[in-house]
């Protein structure tokens, strides 16, 4: 593909509450096996962008742990690869990234001494598929100097989350806004852009002479009537990993058999590290119903619409009602989870209980659970 990939991962989403506490949102565990940007760079590897910036700044410690070999996204090359950027302070800059725009701006350089006339643009918190060189097809098509990926939303939907747009019948954006309070549209933003790298980075010196930095709103939004800017309309499946709520929801809809089979079996992958772990083991008096369990769980009770993250052990006479358990956690005999998402190496004390009333409950219960 004739394009490089910027992978957005540095920012932090206080709507994630604890889960975010110490983990980036792009480190979230997603479907048992996986964590968010695992998509975004398989759809990258799948496109064949060979070569591809994930600039971290929030929590990166357990993402860089994540990215630290680039052969499970087969980024381990000669020509190209994976390249992680985290702020650093050099002579004439001592800032952290200050937006979106900024984190690219401060690695102006890397875009510079590339040769590929397009950029891929895309957040790490996006759980979807995409054949990215369609969406170019479909910019140098409509001769767009930028193309926003995005998605027909069903009306329910909390559309204060997303940065919502309004396009003509040719495709041309004609309005746009970031997390709006109220709307009529139901067209929103993917977070994925794809612009020519000469264009981006006039744009970006630009944007750091007038001391702005958020690629949204002082790019998309500032050259909206300047700039041709087109909406390619997605009509897969993609979600946002911006709130507890859209989190718990994501996990959850992997249970329905149309969407883990088409994530999960469907060609092209979804490619995450392995780890090499036993596989799950379910002794006797055991129940499981309608789950995700991935490989290194032992479990002893009930899981019923749930999913289990690596190494979790389940106690005997345990009840696990449509819940999120994340890697490595322990819960006691006796315990009762429902609507929850329990924190990972998390150790649930014997006889516990908890229930998620009003709304999805995040369990974070730090017992020692080895005694010296």
């Amino acid at each position: 593909m004739r394009a490089i990939g910027i992978v957005l991962a540095g920012g932090n989403n206080h709507r994630m509450r604890e889960l975010t506490a110490k983990r980036a949102v792009a480190a979230m565990p997603m479907a048992g096996s996986y964590r968010s940007i695992d998509f975004v760079l398989s759809n990258m590897s799948n496109s064949h962008v060979q070569k591809v910036a994930v600039l971290t700044q929030y929590n990166s410690r357990s993402l860089n742990e994540h990215l630290n070999s680039a052969k499970w996204w087969d980024f381990g090359r000669k020509q190209g690869g994976l390249y992680v950027f985290t702020p650093t302070v050099t002579a004439e800059n001592s800032f952290w990234y200050r937006g979106t725009a900024d984190a690219i701006y401060q690695n102006i350089d890397w875009l510079k001494q590339s040769h590929e006339p397009y950029v891929v643009i895309a957040s790490g918190d996006g759980i979807y598929k995409l054949d990215y060189n369609k969406v170019l097809e479909y910019h140098i098509e409509k001769k767009a100097d930028i193309t926003v990926v995005c998605k027909e939303m069903p009306e329910e939907t909390d559309m204060t989350r997303f940065g919502v747009m309004r396009a003509d019948e040719d495709g041309r954006v004609i309005d746009m806004e970031e997390k709006p309070m109220m709307t009529n549209s139901n067209l929103v933003s993917c977070g994925i852009y794809i612009i020519r790298r000469r264009q981006l980075i006039e744009l970006l010196e630009k944007c750091a002479q007038e001391d702005r930095y958020d690629f949204v709103r002082d790019i998309l939004i500032r050259y909206k009537n300047i700039k041709k800017v087109y909406a390619y309309k997605l009509d897969s499946y993609w979600n946002s990993i911006a709130s507890v709520e859209s989190y718990y929801e994501t996990n959850m809809e992997f249970l329905k058999p149309e969407i883990r089979k088409y994530f999960l079996q469907e060609e092209p992958e979804v490619y995450s590290k392995v780890q090499d772990l036993p596989p799950a083991k379910y002794n006797a008096g055991s129940n499981v119903k309608n789950s995700l369990v991935a490989s290194g769980c032992i479990i002893n009770g009930t899981v019923e619409n749930s999913v289990l993250f690596k190494k979790v052990f389940v106690g005997s006479n345990c009840v696990i009602k449509n819940s999120i358990i994340l890697n490595d956690v322990y819960l006691g005999d006796n315990t009762y989870i429902e609507n929850c998402i329990v924190e990972s190496r998390d150790t649930i004390r014997a006889n516990s209980r908890y229930v998620g009333e009003d709304g999805v409950k995040v369990v974070i219960e730090k017992s020692e659970r080895y005694i010296m």
